[in-house]
């Protein structure tokens, strides 16, 4: 399959608002319009800390999303990348496009000079899972969060 990695473009808004929703209603969350507006919005406004998208196109269609931020850390000064959201069209699973996203993180942090790249997912994900073990490194850290 033949596809490119390139950045989120202005005109993208449609496919990548169904590509999130899609993410989104995988782990069973919805949000409200306002939220979309905003992230989508966030893209495109300057600043390190601002999140980032890159997707998948083919020939106009996108196959897959990635959201990152570069965020501060305080034992590492030169920051650190979290990988917040990858979805890929289920038609286009198995075809390298989940691999290519996160390499192009990695590219995206190399170039910051940020290498560490992180991020989490649900332990029932398994099909993920499989790529997560041959990309990257599984911690011990366990996530806990403030009650709601």
């Amino acid at each position: 399959m033949t596809f490119e990695i390139r950045k989120l473009h202005p005109n993208d808004r449609g496919q990548w608002a169904l590509l999130w929703k899609d993410y989104l209603a995988f782990y069973k969350t919805e949000l409200p319009q306002g939220i979309y507006d905003a992230t989508f919005d966030a893209f495109f406004t300057e600043g390190e800390h601002h999140p980032r998208c890159l997707v998948a196109d083919q020939a106009g269609e996108l196959l897959g999303i990635v959201h990152f931020i570069h965020h501060a850390h305080c034992w590492k000064p030169e920051g650190v990348i979290y990988l917040q959201d990858l979805f890929t069209q289920p038609r286009a699973r198995g075809t390298g496009i989940a691999r290519a996203l996160i390499e192009a993180v990695y590219a995206d942090a190399d170039k910051r000079g940020a290498p560490y790249v992180y991020w989490l997912t649900q332990d029932f994900n398994h099909t993920a899972r499989k790529l997560y073990d041959q990309v990257g490194m599984l911690t011990p850290f366990l996530k806990y969060q403030r009650p709601q």
